[in-house]
């Protein structure tokens, strides 16, 4: 009888490509061709060791099964794990490819299925896996609007490095959702449930599902903006994501991408819906400090990595902590039960250097302290 925790691991290596180039995702027929056509690189891969580096000092007591090369070996054996191959994938791999991993473990009965990617690998698994083990998703994609996700990459980690140890972790049911990406590209959310997986339980480490729709409070999104726009002036800005990001271009009378970046400039819009090179292109050239208008997902508390990977570490370091403006009303706050802020911007050196209290603007001359921090 094998006394290890057995991880059966694969992942989407091109999960999430599209995010830095705005083409909003992987999924499409010729997407992840013209991300790479557009210098987008790869991050899945990366997202993956992070979660390793967590549980790697575990080896002893943890086994992988999983898929060859860059869906999943490459990953265990750089951290030392000891690793089965147990699938071969065609080259370029594919969501078929993840499909008949997950049938090729049915039989093998892992303690947990580790899988990075983003929603639409959350739907691939779930098509064939359902609530026969835990899973676990490493999050990698631009959409990750599914339950079965750690909060980062690191809180992932920590989870197989807690199963390793032999803590006790509850089971629970987790949704799977997913969006129409051609949708989602023309500013459009087509949000549906797929079904549900099981996933250990641990609050601190697991997001929740996103919460749909927009801020009903139009007085209160008014004097949001109206702040917005005295901190701004006339000086470049970086207007994220979001509906109340949105709302605030709207009061400048503005044109604005919902689920893109713009750049602002003396009241006007100077490009639309940019990619994160394009992004950092106009943040060196600046002559003056840039604002970055953010705002964070409602009930998961995300202020980077999560649709808005236009704003990579590059940028985000260039803009620099003190001209982050985060706008929110206080009912977003409140809708957090007291969970953190969470910055996951691929970068965990950066991550840490957003940790600690901010300032929100929740109103017209009227703030809120709260906190960033890692599930560290």
């Amino acid at each position: 009888m094998n006394d290890k925790l057995t991880v059966a691991f694969v992942i989407n290596p091109f999960a999430g490509i599209g995010g830095s180039v705005a083409l909003k995702g992987s999924d499409g027929g010729n997407t992840v061709t013209e991300a790479l056509a557009r210098g987008a690189e790869p991050l899945a891969q990366q997202r993956a060791a992070v979660a390793f580096a967590k549980f790697s000092a575990y080896s002893e007591q943890i086994h992988v099964i999983t898929a060859a090369g860059d869906m999943g070996e490459d990953c265990a054996r750089a951290a030392g794990l000891s690793t089965d191959v147990i699938f071969t994938p065609e080259s370029p791999s594919s969501a078929h490819d993840t499909q008949e991993f997950a049938r090729t473990i049915l039989a093998l009965k892992p303690d947990i299925l580790l899988f990075a990617g983003g929603d639409g690998t959350a739907r691939d698994v779930c098509e064939i896996v359902e609530n026969k083990f835990p899973v676990l998703g490493i999050p990698a994609g631009c959409k990750i609007h599914s339950g079965v996700y750690a909060v980062t990459p690191t809180a992932a980690g920590r989870m197989i490095a807690s199963m390793a140890q032999g803590q006790l972790l509850s089971l629970t049911e987790a949704n799977v959702m997913d969006i129409d990406e051609d949708a989602f590209r023309q500013g459009v959310v087509r949000a549906k449930r797929y079904g549900e997986m099981t996933i250990p339980d641990d609050l601190r480490y697991l997001q929740s599902v996103k919460s749909g729709g927009r801020e009903s409070d139009e007085l209160v999104l008014a004097d949001i903006a109206a702040e917005v726009e005295d901190v701004i002036g006339d000086e470049w800005a970086v207007m994220g994501s979001g509906s109340t990001v949105e709302a605030v271009m709207e009061h400048l009378g503005l044109d604005n991408t919902l689920l893109g970046v713009d750049v602002v400039h003396q009241g006007q819009l100077i490009d639309s819906d940019v990619t994160a090179q394009t992004l950092l292109d106009y943040v060196r050239d600046a002559q003056t400090a840039v604002k970055l208008v953010i705002t964070l997902i409602g009930g998961q508390g995300h202020i980077f990595g999560r649709g808005n990977q236009q704003l990579s570490p590059s940028v985000i370091r260039q803009i620099g902590r003190e001209n982050i403006v985060l706008v929110a009303s206080k009912s977003k706050l409140q809708a957090l039960n007291g969970r953190p802020l969470i910055a996951d911007t691929g970068d965990t050196v950066l991550d840490q250097e957003l940790a600690g209290y901010i300032r929100v603007i929740t109103g017209y001359r009227d703030y809120a302290m709260y906190h960033i921090a890692s599930p560290e």
